[in-house]
């Protein structure tokens, strides 16, 4: 995110924060990685691919009996989705769709042949999705937003790790979307973080901080 929290600007392009030192250790990321998820507005607005780019890791994935690609998680209220975007139509893992009861019928119609889709309630109850992926033996889960999804799981308590990545600007556009909307966390000034690495990335620095009670001491 920028210095002031936002993770775009609100122009038509997307604003790429990141450097490619930072590309390649989100990839890095995922290469260790059983599943990644984003919300469907990120498939929308991003059209995202969501795979191991490194053929180097890839190899090494498939040396350790993993499928090179992560399985595809994405959840909606609506099943506004299209089958053409790149989340179903890149990648040889699977692609789960976790939506709302009422969307399920339609979005099924509509993904079948290209993912499975999985009634998680109506709203979806992120603690069924979670249950759901770990019955498939899912076992580390990265979450890549955008903010609604940043938001549920972290007031949901529902994270491990937060990796932060600062970058050296400023967006300053009230209408650009932040890192997460407003919220009740259970981390606060009483209930802190534990900051568990600091590493600078050039100008950049990431944060990798612990959020479980456990974990936090």
């Amino acid at each position: 995110m920028s210095v002031d929290g936002y993770i775009d600007d609100a122009s038509p392009e997307r604003l790429r924060l990141s450097s490619p030192a930072d590309f390649d250790r989100v990839d890095g990321v995922r290469a260790g990685c059983d599943a990644i998820l984003v919300g469907a507005g990120t498939v929308r607005a991003d059209d995202p691919r969501l795979l191991v780019r490194s053929p180097v890791r890839r190899e090494r994935r498939a040396a350790r009996g993993l499928p090179p690609d992560l399985v595809k998680v994405t959840l909606t209220a609506r099943g506004d989705l299209d089958p053409q975007a790149r989340f179903f139509t890149t990648g040889s893992a699977p692609k789960l769709v976790y939506a709302a009861s009422d969307a399920v019928p339609g979005l099924a119609a509509r993904l079948d042949g290209v993912a499975e889709v999985i009634d998680a309630g109506d709203p979806v109850e992120l603690p069924v999705l979670l249950a759901d992926l770990a019955r498939r033996g899912i076992r580390r889960l990265m979450v890549e937003g955008g903010t609604g999804v940043h938001t549920r799981f972290l007031t949901e308590g529902l994270a491990d790790e937060l990796h932060l990545v600062i970058v050296p600007f400023f967006v300053g556009d009230p209408l650009a979307p932040r890192f997460v909307h407003s919220g009740v966390f259970p981390q606060d000034s009483r209930h802190p973080m534990r900051l568990a690495e600091v590493t600078r990335i050039g100008d950049l620095t990431l944060l990798r901080y612990l959020l479980r009670a456990s974990d936090r001491g």
